[in-house]
């Protein structure tokens, strides 16, 4: 699979509130602040799992379809992986 920048920039764009986390948590910030930050980068996370999953369903289902297979296997399999990720 092709990631793409979009995907890579996301990952990145976490990272650096990851790093925000630790620094609240090293400044002794508030519980609140620090889970209120901690739930957007769950929340960032699940999208980008879901743009990854989606991406790749996008391009497995069309090289099935060109090359006369079932999809169904494929969706069945990013379901799966979305549902593995709750």
């Amino acid at each position: 699979m092709e990631y793409t920048q979009q995907m890579k920039n996301r990952v990145k764009r976490m990272e650096g509130q990851l790093r925000g986390i630790l620094k609240m948590m090293e400044d002794g910030t508030d519980c609140k602040d620090v889970i209120t930050q901690m739930s957007a980068v769950r929340t960032a996370m699940d999208r980008t799992m879901g743009v990854v999953v989606s991406s790749n369903l996008v391009t497995c289902v069309k090289r099935a379809e060109d090359e006369g297979e079932d999809t169904a296997e494929y969706v069945n399999e990013a379901v799966n992986l979305l549902v593995k990720s709750r």
